[in-house]
């Protein structure tokens, strides 16, 4: 623990025997409330006046180092396979980002102090390197948490991580190697903590799963060291930003104009790695322990996020599968497996009205589905793998469609992208075994495929699932999952025909 002597006011973290005891007393309290204490202490620290700013840093430096094993334990209960309560889950959210929220504020403000006071930047010289590393992995964390919710991002959030950096460059900082914690193994330096921000923001966070979110965070954190930046346009790095702009890093396009705050990243040679690694993966191969170990018993889960990451990161941004057509058109929306089975008819209902259906503006339309915005949601169903169900304006008929695309433009206010899949599709009464299972049937998009929508746990790879219709059987024998939530899975399906 950092010493605390050195402040000129009465604030208790200005006395090493009084702060020591404010630390101590945190261990005697359970990880939440805790965390809660250490956010209170950061606030106060910050915005105390009096202390020089290596006394601020250093008590600063005291409170983050007492968090860390909190935060390691409530990141692992969020994401825990046990299901939570929504106000179990919102309560542990809330503390995680509000942690990184205030300590990343907090020790920004820091560097804001130093960029402008050349003595007091002096006095802390040995501490600087460590200061700009605390800071950007702070902010860092507070952008993943606030993907977890998918947004929205604040804008000063994006111009904080830039300015720090900013001042990393100034200072001659950017490469210099320290240890970010006691006890964490590993050297970092402020390039390779600002990079693993950046590239994360370039990775497209807003259409995976909050597991594969925080997957991909420890998979950018294992790559980064391998990550480039520099002032001039370079092949291997295909995205810019402009340090002296509240901006996360974009594509880079032809006219750019090109400022002394502009620089050119990208996941340079580690993409090769990832493309190797995600190849070798996908034909049954292993992978080195330490990258396995991020996702232990997981391969498939790996296999996937590290796709996802190619793709993001390539040097040619992915072709569109279709061309986008520009529209306006409101739909009705419904969400959840039971409640779309009902719209399809199932569910023992004989009727369904859509009460208490949320209402979109779909803005573009495409062969394989659709960009909307939603302006008012309501509660915090509508993630990446949502099942929702979509009526147009006007209509009668159904849609059946799966989110692929969420990102949070305001406190109630999103945008999302939606794959349909199908826009022809029944409920279906199944033979599975000696048992009947309901599930909504939807055409493949190959003749003699299929797909059927279930509730979790029906699908078995050794299972055939049988329906009476028209005086035939149909024989659906399964090849394979095609998505999964947390209410239901879409299996496909080869059809065959046997006739009665």
């Amino acid at each position: 623990m950092l010493r605390l002597f050195g402040g000129r006011s009465d604030h208790p973290m200005a006395d090493a025997k009084e702060a020591r005891r404010i630390l101590d007393g945190l261990d005697a309290q359970d990880p939440t409330k805790a965390l809660e204490e250490v956010v209170h202490w950061l606030e106060s620290v910050s915005a105390a006046e009096g202390f020089r700013p290596e006394a601020r840093l250093r008590a600063l430096f005291a409170l983050d180092e007492a968090a860390q094993t909190r935060l390691r334990k409530l990141a692992r209960d969020y994401f825990a396979a046990a299901r939570r309560s929504p106000f179990q889950e919102t309560r542990l959210w809330g503390a995680l980002h509000g942690y990184y929220r205030q300590a990343g504020a907090s020790l920004s403000r820091v560097v804001d102090l130093l960029a402008q006071d050349a003595q007091a930047a002096g006095r802390v010289r040995a501490e600087a390197a460590l200061l700009v590393v605390r800071t950007l992995r702070n902010l860092a964390q507070q952008l993943k948490w606030a993907h977890l919710r998918y947004g929205p991002i604040e804008p000063a959030l994006y111009a904080a991580l830039n300015r720090v950096y900013a001042f990393a460059e100034a200072r001659q900082l950017a490469n210099a190697q320290v240890s970010a914690y006691p006890g964490v193994a590993g050297n970092c330096s402020p390039q390779s903590e600002f990079l693993t921000a950046a590239l994360f923001s370039a990775a497209g966070p807003d259409a995976l799963l909050p597991a594969e979110i925080d997957l991909a965070d420890r998979l950018i954190g294992h790559f980064a060291a391998h990550f480039t930046i520099g002032a001039k346009p370079d092949a291997a790095a295909p995205f810019w930003l402009d340090l002296a702009q509240p901006m996360a890093p974009r594509r880079a396009h032809a006219g750019l104009a090109l400022g002394p705050g502009v620089r050119w990243l990208g996941a340079g040679v580690a993409l090769a790695q990832i493309e190797h690694f995600a190849e070798r993966l996908a034909a049954g191969g292993s992978l080195p322990q330490e990258l396995a170990a991020l996702a232990p018993g997981e391969p498939q889960a790996l296999l996937a996020v590290l796709q996802h990451l190619a793709r993001a990161w390539a040097r040619q941004p992915p072709l569109r599968r279709s061309t986008r057509h520009a529209v306006k058109t409101r739909v009705s929306v419904i969400h959840g497996y039971a409640a779309v089975l009902a719209a399809f008819g199932g569910g023992g209902q004989l009727s369904f009205a859509a009460e208490g259906a949320e209402h979109w503006v779909v803005e573009n339309v495409s062969v394989g589905g659709f960009g909307a915005r939603v302006p008012q949601l309501k509660g915090d169903w509508l993630r990446v793998g949502a099942l929702v169900a979509l009526q147009p304006e006007g209509g009668d008929n159904w849609l059946i469609g799966t989110v692929r695309r969420v990102q949070k433009t305001g406190a109630r206010e999103a945008c999302v992208g939606i794959q349909t899949q199908a826009r022809a599709a029944a409920a279906e009464r199944f033979r599975a075994g000696a048992a009947i299972e309901e599930g909504i049937l939807v055409r493949g998009p190959a003749a003699g495929e299929a797909r059927i929508v279930l509730a979790p746990g029906i699908y078995a790879p050794l299972q055939n699932l049988e329906l009476e219709r028209d005086g035939r059987t149909f024989v659906y024998i399964p090849q394979g999952i095609v998505a999964r939530g947390e209410d239901y899975e879409i299996g496909r399906y080869r059809e065959m025909v046997r006739e009665s």
